[in-house]
C-alpha cells in the first residue's frame, strides 16, 4: 500500500521476520547501510548527525545499477526519534543529489518508520513529509525521486530482512 499527497510519502509493507530482526536492519548504521546503499561513519543516535556516502544495495542487482550514478556522494541525515522497536526516525534534505547545490539552507523533511508486529510478521510504515516547505523550484522532483525510491526501499528492506532472518 502507498499513499502520496502533496506533502507526504507513505510505504507499508509486511515483513516476515520477527520484531527484533527488523528493529536491528533499521537502526544498526551497518545493516541499514547494507540494504539502503549508503556507507555510514558511527552509529544512529537520537539528536546526531551522520553521514556517510552512497554505495548501491548489497540486496538487489537491478536497485544496485540503479543507484551506481550516486556512488560515492556525500549522504547525511539527522537522527530524529529513536523509540525501541516502535519507531525511528531521521531529518534530510530529499533527493540533495546535485553536488553543486548547497541544501544546508533549506529545510528538511522527516523519515519515519514505523512498527508494529502482528502475528504475521512486522507491518512497516514509512512516512516522509515536509516536501511543502522545500523550495518550488526543486519540491516537485524531490517529491517524485523520493516517491519511486521508497517504493524501491520498502522492497530492499523486505527482501533484506525475509533473507537474514
Amino acid at each position: 500500500m502507498s499513499t502520496a499527497v502533496s506533502d507526504r510519502i507513505e510505504k507499508e509493507v509486511l515483513l516476515r521476520a520477527s520484531l527484533s530482526r527488523v528493529w536491528q536492519a533499521l537502526t544498526d548504521a551497518s545493516e541499514f547501510g547494507q540494504w539502503f546503499g549508503v556507507r555510514l561513519d558511527g552509529s544512529f543516535k537520537a539528536g546526531t548527525p551522520i553521514s556517510g556516502r552512497i554505495t548501491p544495495t548489497t540486496v538487489d542487482p537491478e536497485v544496485a545499477k540503479m543507484q551506481k550514478p550516486y556512488e560515492g556522494m556525500k549522504f547525511e541525515i539527522v537522527v530524529d526519534r529513536i523509540e525501541p522497536k516502535t519507531l525511528f526516525s531521521f531529518r534530510w534534505h530529499p533527493f540533495g543529489v546535485d553536488p553543486k547545490v548547497d541544501y544546508s539552507r533549506e529545510p528538511m523533511t522527516r523519515v519515519e518508520f514505523t512498527l508494529q508486529e502482528l502475528p504475521e510478521g512486522v507491518r512497516l510504515k514509512v512516512t516522509e513529509s515536509g516536501f511543502d516547505k522545500i523550495p518550488i523550484g526543486r519540491r516537485a522532483a524531490a517529491f517524485t525521486a523520493n516517491e519511486g525510491g521508497w517504493a524501491k526501499q520498502v522492497e530492499l528492506i523486505q527482501k533484506y530482512v525475509e533473507k537474514t532472518s
